[in-house]
């Protein structure tokens, strides 16, 4: 099998500017397009790297080094923006939806923004917090459980719980062979027939409180995400969008730093040999 073609910059497998990758993913790190949008536009013939047409999408480039464009124009790297959304129920999180569903950039029309992609997701059933950014590092690192970022769900469900049911939420259980389990699950409320539950999560797994309350019995009727890493929903608006604060994304950045920290070693202990 041909290897695919290496391009400017792509002479080692990271460069001090930044790694190589393909290009469609290069042109989402720069925020230009998701990488869905970017394989079209090459396939197309209407993307250049250092004045050659490339229709190889997978082809490697350093987007750091490299110059591209798409239809003549100079693609540059994006201001870096961080944003929070009211997802309502209803939306996919998704950029192009093949069954042509609401999205959740229908939020974004008309709004002075650069590229920007979902961190993580939220089914189209659930609502609430959304984080949106176009820095897609930052994205993967709060995103890793490694940082150990908590996430909080209010979750409306259709009977009433008892002390078994939350305790079995927080021992975990697999479940298609995975192990789902809440960092913890405490009783907001209670109605005659149906209550709101909080639910912290630490990770992310597809579907995971439905799945986990799915198997206890309970049906739920509504989800809502109302924090993310200390940050919350408050009280924006359902469909709204906004920047993070600085003192929100700092909030946010104190996990990913200590996520990247090396482990220090007691004195008089070496590393183990890779």
């Amino acid at each position: 099998m041909k290897p695919p073609p290496r391009l400017r910059g792509a002479s080692g497998p990271r460069r001090q500017n930044g790694a190589v990758v393909s290009l469609p993913r290069a042109l989402s790190k720069l925020g230009f397009c998701s990488r869905t949008q970017a394989e079209v536009l090459i396939t197309e013939g209407r993307v250049c790297v250092d004045g050659r047409v490339v229709r190889n999408v997978t082809a490697r480039v350093d987007p750091g080094r490299a110059r591209i464009t798409v239809d003549g124009q100079p693609v540059a790297a994006e201001r870096k923006v961080y944003l929070m959304l009211n997802k309502p129920r209803g939306l996919v999180t998704t950029r192009d939806d093949p069954e042509e569903r609401a999205t959740v950039y229908d939020c974004l029309e008309g709004l002075d923004l650069p590229f920007v992609a979902p961190v993580g997701r939220l089914d189209k059933a659930s609502e609430g917090l959304l984080l949106m950014t176009n820095d897609t590092r930052w994205a993967q690192r709060v995103l890793d459980p490694a940082s150990n970022v908590e996430k909080v769900y209010h979750v409306q469900i259709d009977k009433m719980p008892d002390e078994s049911m939350l305790a079995r939420l927080q021992a975990g259980m697999v479940l298609d062979g995975e192990r789902l389990v809440a960092k913890s699950a405490s009783l907001l409320r209670a109605g005659t027939r149906t209550a709101w539950l909080e639910v912290v999560l630490s990770e992310g797994r597809n579907r995971q409180i439905r799945r986990l309350l799915s198997a206890v019995g309970a049906h739920v009727l509504r989800l809502v995400r109302i924090e993310v890493g200390g940050v919350r929903l408050g009280d924006l608006p359902r469909g709204a969008v906004r920047h993070l604060t600085p003192s929100e994304k700092a909030m946010l950045d104190v996990p990913v730093r200590a996520a990247l920290a090396p482990v220090r070693l007691p004195q008089g202990r070496s590393a183990p040999g890779r």
